[in-house]
């Protein structure tokens, strides 16, 4: 068997696989005080404006803005106080011409007025009277009726990952439940004969499992939920059986195997089994993470990922986290990146695409990039790091002094 059958770019890569993977987000719906970070399975609409009333923005006194214009503090304008607009309560309060009533932050504004003085812009001359010594305009420190969301507005797109600022406006209009997309459940399962749970001891020749633990905080992160279930020997039976556990009960599988060819064969040969059409990507032109497996069984997206915890985190970010985002409906975003100056010459070959650990630091009012060299075996090269450097496909490496863009972490 060849090493690899198809090497094909990233973005190549990608393609291939969303064509075989025709996904629908499922609907639930749930209380919006659990929903931050869930993704909206629709269009949430506003029952009613917001303000619902004709609010003010400041302490002062509610006011007709004509009565006020040409004030100043060396010619005041005199207003007659009618009353006090009480906190949280309607009012029956109604102004005629040069009048005013004290309003509160917050508070309903009376019929007749369509605007607030400050208070600081006033001062009382005598019983039910103030000087105004500054003029307004209409609208000024107030709020209309439907100033921020008018009834119907579509208040949050489809697709939307819910922010903190997202659940209060929710709240804000009533809202209490919202329908969000079902998190997919990508079962996790790490293979070798070599590795070990991490709470146990090491004897010569074993690692410690830090995939199963790494690649799913990265899919709890993109929006899933990691089910691990556990390390499976290198052998056919045993692999098949334990990832055809997973799949059965999962929405996707991760497969993480071993960086020798006969065993990522092995792994291909079981993916090959767990459902058509089975592996449509074999080797990405990528490094780290080259020996990249990418799969479609029964409907159901499966990965292979190198056995490097290195490779198997930037392979996550690549292709696992873009698959959870979309059978979320997640919207394209952004990726957040970070411009900065190479401190550091990059090799790299025409061909495929490099990504290299960075450190970004600041010198002298500059954001430096600074590589953080080491084998794809090497998890602390990642832990240093602040994000990704990417090297694209076709050039030769990268030199000190060029502006690069840094994949945020």
């Amino acid at each position: 068997m060849p090493e690899f059958f198809n090497v094909l770019p990233p973005a190549r890569a990608l393609e291939e696989l969303f064509a075989r993977l025709p996904l629908a987000p499922q609907p639930r719906r749930i209380d919006t005080e659990e929903a931050l970070d869930r993704v909206t399975a629709a269009p949430v609409l506003s029952p009613e404006p917001l303000p619902a009333f004709p609010r003010s923005t400041m302490d002062g006194y509610a006011v007709r803005a004509r009565d006020t214009f040409g004030a100043s503090a060396t010619l005041p304008a005199y207003l007659n106080v009618i009353g006090e607009v009480l906190m949280g309560r309607a009012s029956t309060l109604a102004l005629a011409s040069g009048q005013a009533a004290l309003v509160h932050t917050g508070g309903i504004i009376p019929a007749g007025a369509d605007a607030v003085v400050m208070i600081e812009h006033t001062q009382t001359v005598r019983a039910n009277e103030i000087e105004v010594t500054k003029a307004v305009a209409v609208g000024e420190n107030s709020l209309r009726v439907g100033e921020d969301v008018s009834a119907g507005d579509t208040v949050i797109e489809a697709g939307a990952r819910l922010r903190p600022q997202d659940l209060g406006g929710l709240m804000a209009l009533g809202i209490t439940q919202v329908e969000v997309s079902r998190r997919p459940r990508f079962g996790i399962l790490a293979t070798g004969d070599e590795v070990v749970p991490p709470q146990s001891p090491v004897a010569p020749g074993q690692i410690r499992d830090i995939n199963s633990y790494a690649v799913g905080a990265l899919v709890q992160r993109a929006g899933g939920l990691p089910i691990r279930y556990g390390i499976a020997p290198d052998d056919f039976d045993s692999l098949l059986a334990a990832s055809s556990k997973a799949l059965s009960e999962c929405d996707g599988l991760i497969l993480s195997a071993g960086s020798s060819v006969s065993v990522r064969d092995l792994t291909g040969e079981v993916i090959n089994r767990l459902g058509s059409p089975g592996v449509l990507v074999h080797g990405v032109a990528v490094k780290p993470g080259k020996p990249t497996l990418l799969a479609v069984c029964d409907g159901k997206p499966v990965f292979g990922l190198p056995g490097n915890p290195v490779s198997a985190l930037v392979i996550a970010e690549l292709f696992v986290k873009p698959t959870i985002e979309r059978m979320l409906g997640l919207r394209p975003s952004p990726q957040r990146t970070a411009r900065a100056k190479l401190t550091r010459n990059i090799a790299s070959e025409a061909g495929r695409e490099d990504y290299v650990p960075a450190r970004l630091v600041e010198r002298e009012g500059e954001l430096l990039a600074e590589p953080v060299f080491g084998k794809s075996n090497l998890i602390f090269t990642l832990i240093r790091a602040d994000g990704l450097l990417r090297v694209p496909l076709n050039v030769n490496g990268l030199s000190a002094g060029e502006m690069v863009e840094v994949r945020l972490f």
